[in-house]
């Protein structure tokens, strides 16, 4: 499917309506390239990151790690988000944050908030990304149409393309707010692409395979700054159909994470 940026219309307002009591509605705009009814892994990934943030916040802390196990398929549909501190502490401590619908447990999160202070060390070992490109035609997979996550994403490759097998180099902006009326955040981006991984890095052809990450984890060295998010990513496959993909994660000045997901890779 290509069409140029100009012709994304009709997106919802969010990936996610804010219903009370820890209740969210899932929109299009959360919808997997593979099942119109699941969910795409990255904004579960950052819905569930926003609400450890938001519980018991410190000001001298922040998430440094999220990993998010998916239990199961999340539904396009309304969802229940349960919070508490797992471990807590003056300068590290451990939240947990759990995604209920039709009755189940589809995800948990686990996120550690570490301390912080300015000037604590010198910086060690920033990479800087490259530059942005031109926009570019929204040409998705072949045979993929009407794709609300992908939708809502703008993409921008450097180095590979959409129907090419191989490591990845691409910018995304996300034309939407994670959650209806409020502020889309430096956390909430990179979370919402992380996901794309191992999608974006594919060593094989779809028609013929299918990839399943059980689970994601991303280290944040730091909360990115601007709307745009890079993403370097490749995928490493064993013989025996297991996997995993890993990618670098920066804003448009410096590094600021790492995303690291396993894979089931099996023939369709």
């Amino acid at each position: 499917m290509t069409m140029a940026n100009s012709d994304i219309k009709n997106l919802p307002e969010a990936y996610y309506e804010p219903l009370g009591d820890e209740m969210y509605r899932a929109t299009r705009a959360t919808m997997s390239p593979w099942d119109r009814t699941l969910q795409h892994g990255g904004p579960p990934t950052a819905l569930l990151a926003s609400c450890i943030e938001a519980h018991q916040p410190k000001n001298d802390m922040r998430l440094a790690r999220i990993t998010v196990d998916f239990m199961g398929p999340i539904p396009v549909s309304d969802l229940k988000v349960s919070t508490r501190v797992l471990r807590p502490g003056k300068r590290i401590e451990l939240v947990e944050s759990v995604m209920h619908a039709d009755g189940k447990d589809v995800a948990v999160a686990r996120g550690w908030r570490i301390s912080f202070a300015p000037d604590r060390v010198k910086d060690i070992g920033l990479e800087a990304p490259p530059a942005i490109p031109e926009e570019q035609e929204q040409a998705f997979f072949e045979g993929l149409v009407d794709w609300g996550y992908g939708e809502a994403t703008e993409w921008r490759f450097v180095n590979g393309a959409y129907n090419q097998l191989g490591p990845v180099d691409i910018w995304a902006r996300l034309r939407i707010p994670l959650i209806k009326n409020e502020r889309l955040t430096g956390l909430q981006r990179m979370l919402v692409i992380a996901d794309s991984a191992n999608g974006l890095s594919a060593e094989l052809p779809f028609d013929d395979y299918m990839y399943v990450p059980p689970s994601i984890n991303v280290t944040i060295l730091k909360y990115p700054v601007g709307d745009w998010i890079f993403m370097r990513a490749k995928t490493i496959i064993a013989a025996d159909g297991i996997g995993f993909a890993e990618a670098h994660l920066f804003d448009q000045e410096q590094i600021v994470g790492t995303v690291a997901q396993p894979l089931l890779v099996i023939g369709r």
